[in-house]
């Protein structure tokens, strides 16, 4: 049997009913959430710019995540150059005494002896690491930068890491570094700088008791003192940058989350559920 078509306007009627009936689905959606587009068919042109608000906001969140873990290390990196700031100075109070003329053999042994141990310590600090990565060995921060052996006449090893290539993006869009080389901290190219050079020299000399090569290691102290100082401020800045651009980039996020929110948001205010049917 066949069925007949509905006439023109009852389908019309049917048709009707059913948009109002999607309508009012929307809307108690719209009541219930204040939240205009939910779903692509609520509004396709409107879904870019929210989409493109999202992953912005996404992005802002993920730097946010990084400079959380760049601060942890930084901080870290701080910490252990004011200890090697600390060391420093004991080196310079021991070659002082050292450099006095009027140590016995036995003093000067006993002298040596801490530079030794200040030494192993200073290369202890050069490896420092934070969430399994060596954060002064550069790019190959899965490798101890220095390895130290005090029976070798040059007990520092060569540099085991490579050159610091990271950078750390700001939420601004600009990015800065944020890291030095253990080799460029304590094992400077210039002599005058290198602050394992001239632990091992003041070490050598008074193991030899040579009075004039005491002086002379004892005269380049106060020199690599400034330049250990100079690393520690390095990472002094360093850590007010990253705190710059946190506190950036915590407001930019804030931002960011209330233009997505308005962009599916419903546009005008509407108090009952006939409002979202006009």
């Amino acid at each position: 049997m066949k069925i007949p078509a509905l006439d023109p306007s009852i389908q019309q009627f049917l048709d009707g009913i059913n948009q109002i009936s999607d309508r009012l689905n929307r809307a108690q959606r719209e009541v219930s959430t204040g939240l205009r587009v939910q779903q692509v068919s609520d509004d396709p042109d409107q879904v870019s710019t929210i989409l493109q608000a999202r992953a912005n906001l996404d992005a802002a969140q993920q730097i946010q995540v990084n400079l959380s873990r760049v601060k942890a290390e930084v901080d870290t990196a701080e910490q252990s150059l004011q200890s090697a700031v600390q060391l420093f100075d004991r080196v310079q109070t021991l070659g002082a005494e050292g450099a006095t003329g009027t140590q016995t053999a036995s003093s000067r042994a006993d002298l040596a002896q801490e530079l030794g141990s200040i030494l192993d310590q200073m290369v202890g600090l050069s490896g420092t690491s934070v969430a399994g990565r060596y954060i002064f060995s550069g790019d190959s921060d899965q490798q101890a930068p220095y390895t130290v052996d005090l029976s070798q006449p040059s007990p520092v090893s060569a540099y085991l890491g490579s050159l610091s290539t990271r950078l750390v993006q700001h939420p601004n869009g600009s990015a800065f570094p944020v890291a030095r080389t253990a080799q460029e901290i304590f094992d400077a190219a210039d002599p005058a700088q290198n602050a394992f050079r001239a632990i091992n020299t003041l070490r050598t000399a008074l193991i030899a008791g040579d009075q004039t090569a005491i002086k002379t290691a004892v005269d380049g102290l106060p020199k690599v003192a400034s330049y250990l100082n100079s690393q520690l401020a390095f990472y002094g800045m360093t850590q007010n940058k990253v705190g710059a651009a946190t506190d950036f980039g915590q407001n930019l996020q804030l931002q960011l989350q209330q233009q997505a929110a308005l962009t599916s948001r419903a546009q005008m205010p509407r108090t009952t559920l006939f409002d979202f049917l006009a």
